[in-house]
């Protein structure tokens, strides 16, 4: 059987869905053959844009930078964990991956398919289920420093409804922890904690996010067909993440 190709990111659109806070993402001509003879496209994101990967610096600034990283966390084997099935906002136990921990050895991608991609673009979307900080410790302390995910974020997502008087309040009190205590203290607070611990791991860490349906690499792992995955960033410098083009291969 010959290797298949699978396209696991998400196309880069104007308007497409970002992380609440992060920069809105725009395409817009900048030159066109009408004009100048090309056309060039002019891009407004962020460096967590869509499909895109993590660095350690992400969550505090003495850990590595997306540059500072080797190819290869960024590539491997992969093995996929099926939390298909769960509630919103779930909390992903070390219970709900031990199956798939069980398959991994140092240098597997491990890939958490929530079904969340079918809210892509939905308000749903943002109540995805979240790794609990021991689940996040069992993945590294299977060796895994790749990890990948189906959904916005690896942590809880808050809920930013304009008007709610709890979360106005929680962001208030982020920022007074931010100005008293500094940024590693907000990143706990708010809600990043199984990011400390993924990108904090030995050697440092990745975290892949906004993957697409991962339902054919479930297929072909329970059929015994080899599956890699390949989630190379952009090279940006000193960055804290970059838009990916995941692609996974199965053999």
């Amino acid at each position: 059987m010959a290797p298949t190709l699978i396209d696991l990111t998400h196309a880069v659109t104007t308007g497409m869905p970002v992380y609440p806070g992060d920069p809105e993402v725009a395409l817009v001509p900048a030159l066109t053959t009408a004009t100048a003879g090309v056309n060039v496209l002019g891009l407004h994101l962020g460096s967590q844009s869509g499909t895109h990967v993590d660095a350690p610096y992400h969550v505090d600034v003495t850990w590595p930078t997306l540059d500072g990283l080797p190819l290869e966390r960024f590539t491997g084997p992969a093995v996929v964990a099926d939390l298909r099935g769960l509630e919103p906002r779930t909390a992903v136990t070390p219970q709900l991956l031990a199956a798939a921990l069980a398959l991994v050895t140092p240098g597997t991608v491990l890939l958490l398919a929530t079904g969340w991609p079918r809210y892509w673009g939905t308000d749903h979307y943002l109540a995805h289920p979240y790794l609990t900080p021991a689940a996040a410790e069992a993945i590294v302390a299977a060796g895994v420093r790749t990890l990948g995910v189906d959904a916005l974020s690896i942590d809880a997502t808050p809920d930013p409804g304009p008007g709610d008087p709890a979360v106005a309040a929680l962001l208030a009190d982020l920022t007074d922890e931010h100005d008293e205590h500094g940024g590693a203290q907000q990143a706990e607070q708010s809600g990043l904690a199984a990011h400390r611990v993924l990108l904090g791991a030995p050697g440092g860490g990745v975290i892949a996010e906004n993957l697409t349906d991962l339902t054919a690499l479930l297929e072909a792992q329970a059929a015994g067909r080899p599956v890699e995955v390949s989630l190379f960033p952009l090279r940006l410098v000193a960055a804290d993440g970059a838009p990916v083009r995941a692609v996974a291969k199965i053999a």
